[in-house]
């Protein structure tokens, strides 16, 4: 019988080796007072979103390739809203300005507002890691942001999916407890 429990276990421990091998990893998350998921979804529900890159996270490989390789990946990956990722810029910038910002290999010191006023820096990538950070802006503004990094051996890599669809989840929560306050506070006069 003991045999028998050893096996089971031994083949348990087997079996989720593939899994975390895809795992990634996902760093501290910031959300401003303002960042509410249903404006999120209002705004990106059937139309496109535009999707900014800064850095190359395989600087051997050419970056219009890097960009072709992870359009599908974060398709593929998207949030709930029927949104539609794009790297092209709308022919008239929209007010108010909502886009997903992905700098690769940051600087230790680059904040997301910078970023989100279009200054990005960048540190030394380690080759085999793809590193991001993540920041949804709207206008000049952060909404959220985090960082996330896998290993992955090129832009096709397959942990790059696994990263974007736990980094979706994070950079767009819908978790009621970030939704704004509403007003009719409970407090007592």
């Amino acid at each position: 019988m003991r045999f028998r429990s050893r096996i089971a276990a031994v083949l348990l421990a087997i079996a989720t080796i593939p899994a975390a091998a895809y795992a990634a990893t996902i760093g501290g998350t910031f959300y401003a007072v303002q960042y509410d998921y249903r404006e999120f979804f209002a705004a990106t529900d059937g139309k496109n979103f535009q999707v900014v890159i800064a850095g190359n996270p395989f600087p051997g490989v050419d970056p219009a390739i890097v960009a072709r390789d992870m359009l599908p990946m974060m398709q593929a990956a998207k949030p709930m809203p029927r949104l539609t990722f794009t790297y092209e810029t709308p022919p008239e910038k929209p007010r108010p300005d909502y886009r997903l910002m992905l700098v690769f290999d940051p600087a230790n010191d680059l904040n997301s507002d910078s970023v989100c006023r279009g200054t990005t820096r960048f540190k030394p990538g380690k080759p085999g890691v793809f590193n991001v950070y993540a920041i949804y802006c709207r206008n000049d503004m952060t909404m959220s942001e985090t960082t996330a990094w896998t290993p992955a051996s090129g832009p096709d890599d397959p942990r790059i999916g696994q990263l974007f669809r736990e980094l979706f989840m994070v950079i767009f929560s819908d978790s009621p407890a970030l939704r704004p306050n509403q007003g009719g506070g409970t407090g007592r006069f």
